[in-house]
């Protein structure tokens, strides 16, 4: 019999000498985990879309580093970013077939040099603020190979520790602009482990679930939304709903463009918004604690709905149960 078996059977003969229910039981039986408490920053930034013009690059590091010392001064241990915030090209800006036309991306446009200055700036701030950093990037392949769309998360020594590449694309980003990522990645920072989503992957709830199972205290989800910014109020309501339904905090990254609708933020477990940034377009920063010390009821009990804890009470043998057709 396996050790979750055995819990099982701990816990129900618990709920039958005490009169419990089984949640109280398994609440008396589950060893109570050390509060998990961290300060974090979500970037509402500006996002430029042309990979070429250098000095659109620096601008937008400047920006960056400018909100890093902001959510630093602040307190944060962690700055989460939007999608692409050092850069998102824009697919008519990229594409072989001229400004009229999407078709295949030219990676040769890009002004990668420029972008690495950037990125090695950023680190050495994070090293210096001792401010972990998630940020948005474009990451270069071996020619002829198309880059991953990326978050880049540095640690608080300026290190890139790991980095998650977007794996659910849009049509136009895979079929002309980038190469999927294969595998979800997971950072702990000071005891809260964290996960990363970008783009339009809050459309997949499975990608939440997979964290879940992953036991993460918190996703990262940076996006620079749809064409249409109409479109990013419903990734936010998305992002507030998975936060609900898997009961952990959802960092919501998004752009100074996208701000009337759907800007930046944190949501909670009980998918409640702990704090947004403004809706002025303005850059800014949202900090936020992340708190456990209240006990989440629900995450531990779904977790346990899906381990079949209902398949014991289901009946076999009453047509009353089978019977579909009759009142």
């Amino acid at each position: 019999m396996t050790a979750n078996s055995n819990f099982k059977r701990k816990v129900r003969a618990r709920a039958a000498k005490t009169g419990e229910s089984y949640t109280t039981a398994l609440h008396h039986l589950t060893p109570t985990p050390a509060t998990k408490r961290l300060r974090i920053a979500v970037a509402q930034s500006t996002v430029p879309g042309d990979p070429s013009d250098a000095a659109a690059l620096r601008a937008a590091g400047r920006g960056i580093r400018a909100l890093m010392r902001e959510a630093h001064e602040a307190g944060a241990r962690l700055i989460h970013f939007p999608e692409g915030a050092t850069c998102s090209p824009d697919k008519h800006v990229m594409s072989i077939d001229g400004p009229d036309e999407v078709g295949p991306s030219d990676w040769d446009r890009f002004d990668w040099p420029a972008l690495r200055r950037e990125l090695e700036e950023t680190a050495t701030l994070a090293r210096e603020l001792s401010l972990w950093t998630v940020v948005g990037a474009v990451h270069r392949l071996t020619p002829p190979h198309r880059p991953h769309n990326s978050l880049y998360v540095i640690s608080d020594r300026g290190e890139v520790v790991t980095r998650y590449d977007e794996r659910m694309l849009s049509n136009t980003k895979l079929s002309f602009m980038y190469t999927p990522g294969s595998t979800p990645v997971t950072f702990d920072v000071d005891g809260v482990r964290f996960g990363c989503l970008l783009g339009m992957e809050v459309h997949f709830p499975e990608l939440f679930l997979e964290y879940e199972r992953l036991d993460v205290d918190a996703v990262l989800m940076s996006t620079i939304g749809s064409p249409n910014p109409d479109d990013l109020g419903v990734f936010a309501t998305e992002a507030q709903a998975n936060a609900g339904t898997y009961a952990y905090w959802v960092s919501f990254a998004a752009t100074t463009h996208d701000s009337a609708n759907a800007p930046s933020g944190v949501i909670s477990p009980r998918a409640e918004w702990l704090g947004r940034c403004s809706r002025d377009g303005r850059p800014a920063v949202a900090v936020v604690d992340l708190d456990d010390s209240i006990e989440n009821h629900a995450r531990p009990w779904r977790r346990t709905a899906r381990d079949g804890i209902y398949a014991p009470h289901i009946i076999r043998d009453d047509p009353r149960s089978d019977a579909r057709d009759a009142f």
